[in-house]
């Protein structure tokens, strides 16, 4: 016999922007930080719309709005750092969700001279930028992963319900 799903609340809503956004905070995501470097800077913007898009060849994805401060930066740049942010990171994550977030040199390790990673992530992924794509009021980021490296003991930072968890 079949289970019977009872849900607290059966009325559907129309599709607004408020709605879309209760809707959404619902699934519970990692945060990232994604950084690049440009004129000796380093650039960095919050980001929790990550994903991984292909194992052959490793690509990964992630967005930012058409209104995002960093998006000439970033548009611009070839290769760029995504940084999978741990529990204990919650101020680097608010200090890059900013409109001019100030990156501080200490919280980063230098790779080679266009990749810098933050230190104390659980994960870091090195990408070459292959592709944009213009969707709605974001653009997509298509990267292909280079190198990686991870730290198993470590916890995720985590958002739900428009909240860190």
């Amino acid at each position: 016999m079949g289970r019977l799903c009872i849900y607290a609340e059966k009325i559907m809503k129309k599709t607004n922007i408020k709605n879309f956004k209760k809707t959404l905070s619902k699934f519970i995501t990692g945060i990232t930080v994604v950084c690049v470097k440009k004129n000796n800077k380093i650039y960095g913007k919050t980001v929790n719309s990550f994903n991984s898009l292909s194992l052959k060849p490793p690509l990964v994805l992630f967005s930012l709005g058409n209104y995002s401060s960093s998006l000439n930066v970033f548009s611009e740049s070839k290769y760029l750092s995504i940084n999978i942010l741990s529990k204990n990171q919650k101020k680097i994550s608010e200090c890059f969700s900013g409109k001019k977030p100030v990156a501080d040199s200490s919280n980063f390790e230098e790779i080679n001279e266009n990749i810098y990673f933050i230190n104390g992530c659980i994960a870091n992924l090195h990408c070459e930028l292959i592709q944009k794509i213009k969707k709605g009021d974001h653009v997509i980021f298509i990267n292909k992963v280079i190198n990686v490296r991870y730290n198993d003991k470590l916890k995720p930072l985590s958002y739900f319900n428009s909240k860190y968890v």
